[in-house]
This record gives structure tokens, C-alpha cells and sequence, in this order.
């Protein structure tokens, strides 16, 4: 759709319009504001549909809960803030070499790796099959043995391979699975729903992911609304005073990745957040075959927004997340 009609349009006519004629549409939008928490769901035509909870593929929200969980190994004395500047060869078992790349370059893009690199990988058998699946570990630090880096910030350019990478010196910090890391911290914290994808759901085609999968700190976990409504609000109301390190500005960008003219921008990194500071809003977009999301957040304002689509095409769930944010204020 073009830019110049979608910016005439309001959150819900932009919803009305991504499901029309979509029957099986389930689209949930949550709103924290006031210390309260809602939800909409809305079917085909933008119908409101009785609240019900779906549980949705999050995408690259992952991305930002990976960052997330070494703002929470900072906490836990496991890392240093300095340590974030360190090469990842100190984490992973790596041949010597002149450089590779810090965690805090992975985290923020600026790490040179690009979107993803060729693994061989079986042909999908449905359109909607994981792409990644059959990706293992030892595939991806194949690649990072082999790629050649300069010691520099490299300009900002989105990868999926970089953030996995990340995830594989989560693992060597925790001393455990990525998979189980993330099922045993958010269950600590009360949300239950937040895991590794297995292929099951209320929703069709959810993403199959191989045990092990580096991808799954990229792009393979699943929620419901009210939990990433819950770990947006514990980020606002300091319950996870840890969070602060992943929400700092740690790189600078310069990025065609967003939609300014219509409110959503990215103009500085976290810890694998987008940091909006025109708008003061820390978030985060996903999306696979199937689904869209977005989370988002205005920690001075209190006010959280989450929207997560089972349509992929169309207008993305941060165009409509944004557009949220801009009525609630």
C-alpha cells in the first residue's frame, strides 16, 4: 500500500484493511496505559471478536529478548558491561584470528555480518515451512570461522546470522540451551506462554524449530499478548531494574528499515532494541510466512503497545503500532 494513503489511515482502518476478506484473520492488540492492561482481537473486515487468546510466532522480537538476557547476565554478575566490548572467540571455542566481532556489535547490527548466509538446507515442502530449520550450531560457527572481519562499527545492516551468533554466547554464559534458558526465565517471572516454537498453537501454520537451532535467538519464540503486554509494563515500572542496560543507546544508525513518515523510526540501538528518540519509544517488529508483530514502549509516558498479526502481507504490525502510539497520546 502506498506510504501517503496508509498515513491518512488510523490504527483500526488500517486493521480493516489488512483483513479484508481474510476469514481466518486474527489480529490482537494490547494496550498498556495507567497501569492497566487491555486487549482487542479483531477478525475479517476489522470485526471485534470475543477476547480470546492466540498464541502467536514473535519473529525478531526475539532479537530484543536475546538482548534482553544479557542485560540479565550483566545482573546476575555472569558479564560485565565492559565485557560487552569483548570478542566473542573469549565465549566460543574459536580458531585464533585477528578479529572477530564483540557482543555489543552483534547485538546492535554494526557487526559486518550480513542477513544471513547459504546453509544447504532441504527445500521447504509447504510454503509455510521454516526456513531455518535443520540449522544447526555447528553450521553457524562454521561461518564465523571463516568470515573476515575488520575491528570496526560497521554500518547498521539487519542480521539474523548476527543475532544467533549472540545466542550461542548466551549459551556459553548461562551454561545452557537457549531453548531452556528462555523457558526457565520467563516462567520465573510468571509468563508462561513466552518459549522456543515447536509448531503448535491456536493459530495455523506456526514454525517448526529443530532442537538446538542457533535461529531461535533470532527469530523462534512464540507468546500470547498479555505476556508480552506484562514484560513491556515490568520494563516501565523498573521490576526489571536490570532491563536499563538493554534500553541504553549502545550504537548509532542510519537506517531505511523504518516508516518516518508515518511515526516509526530507528535511529539508535539497545541491546537488540530499536530506540526510536524522536518518539521515545524502545521497540521491536517481527515477522515470518505467517505472522507479523510488534512490541513497543514509552517508559516515560507509561504507555506500552503490542500487535501481533497471523497476516504477513499488507501493512506491517509496526506501521499499525505506531499509529497506536500517536492516538493514545
Amino acid at each position: 500500500m502506498p506510504i501517503e494513503e496508509m498515513a491518512r489511515m488510523s490504527s483500526r482502518e488500517m486493521i480493516e484493511s489488512l483483513t479484508r476478506g481474510v476469514g481466518n484473520a486474527r489480529i490482537t492488540v494490547g494496550i498498556v496505559q495507567n497501569g492497566e492492561m487491555s486487549f482487542t482481537v479483531y477478525g475479517e473486515n476489522g470485526r471485534v471478536l470475543p477476547n480470546r487468546e492466540y498464541l502467536y510466532d514473535i519473529g525478531s522480537i526475539s532479537k530484543a529478548i536475546t538482548g534482553h538476557l544479557f542485560a540479565r547476565a550483566i545482573y546476575e554478575n555472569l558479564l560485565t558491561l565492559e565485557c560487552l566490548d569483548n570478542s566473542i572467540d573469549l565465549f566460543l571455542d574459536l580458531p585464533p584470528k585477528d578479529y572477530y566481532p564483540t557482543i555489543r556489535r552483534l547485538l546492535t547490527h554494526t557487526s559486518g555480518y550480513q542477513f544471513g548466509y547459504a546453509y544447504f538446507l532441504p527445500p521447504k515442502s509447504t510454503p509455510f515451512e521454516n526456513p531455518w530449520y535443520g540449522v544447526t550450531g555447528e553450521m553457524l560457527m562454521h561461518h564465523v570461522r571463516t568470515i573476515n572481519l575488520e575491528n570496526r562499527d560497521y554500518p547498521w545492516n539487519y542480521s539474523n546470522f548476527g543475532l544467533s551468533v549472540a545466542g550461542l554466547v548466551l549459551e556459553n554464559i548461562f551454561n545452557e540451551d537457549y531453548a531452556s534458558l528462555v523457558r526457565r526465565y520467563f516462567q520465573g517471572l510468571g509468563l508462561n506462554s513466552i518459549r522456543a516454537g515447536d509448531g503448535r498453537g491456536n493459530l495455523s501454520f506456526h514454525y517448526r524449530w529443530n532442537r538446538g537451532n542457533p535461529y531461535i535467538a533470532s527469530g523462534g519464540l512464540v507468546s500470547t499478548v498479555t505476556d508480552l503486554m506484562k514484560f513491556a509494563q515490568m520494563q516501565m515500572n523498573q521490576t526489571l531494574t536490570y532491563a536499563e542496560y538493554a534500553q541504553r543507546i549502545w550504537a548509532e544508525v542510519n537506517t531505511t528499515f523504518d516508516f518516518p513518515e508515518l511515526g516509526n523510526r530507528t535511529d539508535a540501538m539497545g541491546l537488540g532494541w530499536f530506540i526510536d528518540r524522536d518518539n521515545n519509544i524502545t521497540w521491536h517488529g517481527g515477522a515470518n510466512s505467517t505472522f507479523c508483530t510488534y512490541v513497543g514502549f514509552d517508559t516515560a509516558e507509561g504507555i506500552a503497545v503490542v500487535v501481533l498479526s497471523n497476516i504477513r502481507s499488507g501493512i506491517p504490525t509496526w506501521v499499525i503500532g505506531s499509529r497506536k502510539f500517536e492516538e493514545l497520546r
